[in-house]
């Protein structure tokens, strides 16, 4: 089958929605797909994201004025690299060992002084004020480029089924642009269009948007069902929808994480992944002062400046590791003794992180004011442990999971393995889209595997 798939977040942006597509296009190629991208040229590389191979073809284009000069930017720093800044700068050693990033693939972090100079939140003030003229946000300049090259590609590659990677929702905006041509289309929903984020300013155009994906997508697909049961609510039941949630790989690259990164006389807990307003864990923060022997590592590209406060009150039990390739999370996932997912405020939303922890093989601390489906799943699972989000709830159990820890039987009455969430791995969620893009596309079989690549 010849699959193209617009998609603006992609290889090198490390978001959740970027690795959702590298993964699932190397296991449709794997399946024996033809697979096409259509997305956008940031410049530049991103260390630790999974390797596509040579068989998928990308076709990138020009972003839009604003960030194709950040890309021209990228691009000319990757050519001369400036040396790193390392913190002698930093005012005390408190404050040096609080706020850390990671050094070269194999080696403890080391430590950066934030804030980000001057230059980075000069370019975040631009985008933010480019983004309220633009629909969505400042992605929306790419909308022009990407359809005239997305009519290019229809006449030339003659796709079997198109899918839309939204976020952000200018690649289904370019999706829409298909009907009428004979070729069905996918729009795969990572979120809601009309969001309870999404600014007053865009909402009527959201909600326009949203509704025309029922009224025209073949196929649409969410991330859990709870997501699912919404967008019947809103759209009702003619459109065929299909649960795809995130996922995890059966077989990382292997990456060893440091020795020296977490410390065995500790109950070390780790949180990888973005934090909002949404998203909050400043009950957590304060429950660490329930035993110094706690601590929390926390890695995210940027984090509150209330974190950041905190970690150089605290740096003995609260680090910030930066941004971390993303081979190397999953390594530190794998060796940290609990890992932390915290519930988003909107119940169809599932933090993609929570697949990866299924995947790293150990227990999770879910925090949740109420009962969601990653609760629900993690207690059937026997995967982890459910909290209430407040401090008096996850310093309680903080104590019990420290003392379990010193006692050897943390991971005890729990089934940590990776058989049975096999259905959240990426290798079994490409063949449920497999299904999907079958059914849609008429029975079209895949192209003979080259028996070379066996």
């Amino acid at each position: 089958m010849r699959i193209l798939l617009i998609a603006y977040e992609f290889p090198p942006s490390p978001s959740p929605q970027s690795l959702r597509w590298t993964y699932l296009v190397r296991e449709l190629d794997r399946l024996g797909h033809e697979v096409h991208v259509l997305t956008v040229d940031l410049g530049g590389e991103t260390p630790g994201l999974p390797l596509l191979p040579d068989s998928v073809h990308v076709h990138r284009t020009f972003p839009g004025l604003l960030r194709g000069a950040l890309a021209f930017h990228r691009d000319y720093r990757m050519r001369h690299p400036r040396p790193p800044r390392i913190a002698p700068q930093a005012d005390t050693p408190a404050e040096r060992e609080a706020v850390v990033a990671p050094a070269a693939a194999g080696s403890a972090p080391v430590a950066l002084r934030p804030p980000r100079n001057w230059k980075q939140r000069v370019s975040e003030a631009v985008q933010a004020v480019a983004g309220q003229l633009r629909f969505p946000d400042i992605r929306g300049e790419w909308r022009g480029y990407g359809r005239r090259r997305l009519r290019t590609l229809m006449a030339s590659v003659r796709p079997d089924v198109v899918i839309s990677s939204h976020e952000p929702a200018t690649t289904l905006e370019l999706g829409l642009a298909v009907r009428g041509s004979g070729v069905p289309w996918i729009a795969d929903l990572g979120d809601p269009v009309l969001a309870p984020y999404t600014p007053r300013r865009w909402r009527a155009r959201s909600w326009r948007l949203e509704s025309a994906v029922f009224r025209h997508a073949a196929h649409v697909t969410v991330t859990n069902a709870r997501a699912l049961e919404q967008m019947r609510e809103r759209h009702g039941g003619d459109t065929p929808m299909t649960v795809l949630t995130q996922g995890f790989d059966l077989a990382p690259s292997a990456h060893d994480a440091p020795d020296d990164v977490f410390d065995p006389s500790r109950l070390e807990l780790l949180y990888t992944g973005s934090l909002y307003a949404f998203r909050r864990i400043d009950a957590l923060l304060a429950a660490l002062r329930a035993d110094p022997r706690i601590r929390l590592s926390i890695a995210a590209v940027t984090v509150p400046e209330a974190i950041l406060a905190a970690a150089r009150a605290a740096p003995q039990q609260l680090r910030l590791l930066g941004f971390l390739p993303h081979r190397q999370a999953l390594a530190l996932q794998r060796r940290a003794d609990v890992l932390v997912n915290v519930a988003n405020d909107d119940g169809a939303q599932i933090p993609g992180k929570f697949y990866e922890y299924l995947g790293a093989g150990r227990p999770v601390l879910h925090l949740a004011h109420d009962t969601d489906l990653v609760a629900a799943r993690i207690e059937a699972l026997h995967r982890g442990w459910v909290c209430g989000n407040d401090e008096a709830a996850i310093a309680a159990r903080l104590r019990d999971l420290l003392q379990a820890r010193l006692e050897g039987r943390l991971d005890h009455g729990l089934s940590l393995d990776t058989g049975q969430v096999r259905e959240h791995s990426w290798q079994q969620l490409a063949i449920t889209l497999q299904d999907v893009l079958r059914d849609v596309a008429g029975g079209v079989r895949p192209r003979p595997a080259d028996p070379a690549s066996g």
